[in-house]
């Protein structure tokens, strides 16, 4: 159900992106959502196809008088990122989101919104359904499981595409033009532990909540608190400690936010233990951004059968802190905040004496990866940890000298009198697994303002989006 003050105008945008809220999108069960899409460009009389992964172009003839101009090809993807509080029932698979507008902000109830990237295909259908908008001839592309690894864009039949100008809607600040972005990689690990049975000791139930959480691309420099790294800190100085059940992360491209561990001690330690725990929070919220200050660490009497011994519980911990996270270096050339190299620690799951670990990185020239791939490997090896390589995506190097890139500036500049900023993000957006697919495409990639995607916070400024769509709009007929 809309709220009373859901936005009005511009109309096709906000009605396209209201269907996608309320219609089931995780990574990989888009079925619903592009069932949506198919139904507007037949019940336009548009064409399309379909590939074997499940990625759509839609074909949009050109307005009179517009037959001579190139192919644009509108870049978007249709799932998103499935997270939320833990205090939210809600099943990404089955039930709409809830929206709520407050402020000038657009958001969801303790979940993830999904403008990261439903915004941007809303405004894609919005083209091809607002009979008001003149542009050329156009190919929609929608590509599918961007979120777990850009595996549509990895897998898509470029013969499907004959553009050689790309619109890419999937950046998250207006008055920004992006010309580039990360490539990355990561990794998978596991090992078995022997679990052993808890004759004596207490058990304990320790959980992380209230942290902001977020994109490891976008914000790893904001040095948002790490849910693993700030269990790890507080676990270590526990005496006696066995673990038992560890559960922290929810993806690969999210800062983990929030977790539960269960812990076995020797008896008697209750008061070390709450004492320890106020003086970590204190500690992390005299470092931690604001968004941060709102962590929760409660402890709570647990039924604990088998854990870890002593011995590979600290080799466990030991492995975490040793593990790399963060901001590993910056661009010499663009703004201070622009990352160079990042890697996120993402998930760490325990349980019955099986470990699972999952880390991701990211880079604009992977050659500058290179040493952080060899400290990860290196401590695989010396934790005896079984690897398994996710899938990489290359970057997108950025072109100061495109000629779309060009039009795009002058654009904007007459129609808002600010010259927008160019730069690259530190995020691996599909133009560069696209680039490499169709070397010809001259890429451009705008959005209005998305503000923590990948958390329940997302929201999207909607003051934003009507200049976002009048660009759009005005490059489409400049073109």
């Amino acid at each position: 159900m809309k709220p009373e003050n859901y936005p009005a105008e511009p109309a096709h945008v906000w009605e396209h992106f209201y269907q996608f809220t309320q219609t089931p999108r995780p990574s990989r069960k888009e079925q619903a959502v592009r069932q949506y899409v198919l139904d507007q460009a037949e019940q336009g009389g548009h064409s399309w196809k379909m590939d074997a992964e499940g990625n759509v172009v839609v074909s949009v003839a050109a307005s009179p008088g517009r037959e001579d101009r190139p192919t644009v090809i509108i870049q978007n993807h249709l799932d998103m990122v499935t997270v939320k509080t833990s205090d939210k029932a809600h099943d990404f698979d089955t039930d709409p989101l809830t929206l709520q507008v407050e402020e000038g902000w657009l958001s969801a109830d303790r979940t993830t919104l999904g403008a990261d990237n439903g915004l941007g295909a809303a405004a894609a259908l919005a083209v091809m359904t607002d009979p008001s908008v003149e542009h050329p001839p156009l190919e929609l592309l929608f590509t599918v499981d961007e979120e777990t690894g850009l595996g549509g864009a990895l897998n898509l039949d470029a013969s499907l595409l004959s553009g050689t100008v790309m619109l890419n809607l999937d950046t998250e600040d207006w008055n920004e033009l992006y010309i580039g972005c990360a490539g990355g990689g990561g990794w998978q690990f596991a090992r078995s532990f022997s679990n052993d049975a808890v004759a004596n000791g207490e058990g304990w139930a320790l959980t992380l909540r209230g942290l902001a959480g977020g994109h490891s691309g976008v914000q790893i420099h904001e040095q948002l608190g790490n849910a693993i790294k700030l269990a790890a800190e507080y676990l270590r100085e526990v005496p006696g400690l066995r673990l038992a059940m560890i559960d922290i992360g929810v993806a690969h491209n999210v800062i983990p936010r929030e977790g539960n561990i269960s812990f076995v001690c020797p008896p008697g330690q209750e008061a070390l233990l709450q004492e320890r725990l106020q003086t970590c929070v204190a500690r992390w919220n005299s470092y931690l951004p604001a968004v941060d200050h709102g962590i929760e660490a409660t402890l709570a009497p647990a039924a604990i059968d088998s854990a870890l011994d002593e011995v590979d519980t600290l080799q466990l911990l030991d492995l975490v802190s040793a593990w790399p996270h963060g901001a590993q270096s910056y661009s010499l050339t663009q703004p201070a905040d622009l990352v160079d190299l990042s890697i996120n620690l993402a998930i760490l799951r325990l349980g019955d004496g099986e470990l699972f670990l999952e880390s991701s990185y990211r880079f604009f020239n992977e050659e500058q990866s290179v040493p952080l791939q060899q400290a990860v490997l290196a401590l695989a090896r010396a934790f005896d940890l079984e690897v398994t390589p996710d899938v990489g995506y290359p970057g997108w190097q950025p072109d100061f000298e495109s000629p779309l890139l060009a039009r795009g500036i002058a654009l904007h500049e007459k129609l808002f009198d600010v010259t927008p900023e160019v730069k690259a993000i530190h995020a691996g957006l599909e133009c560069g697994i696209l680039k490499g697919k169709k070397p010809d495409v001259d890429i451009l990639s705008f959005g209005p303002t998305i503000r923590g995607a990948h958390s329940p916070s997302e929201r999207l400024d909607i003051a934003t989006v009507t200049p976002f769509w009048q660009y759009l709009k005005a490059l489409l007929a400049d073109i």
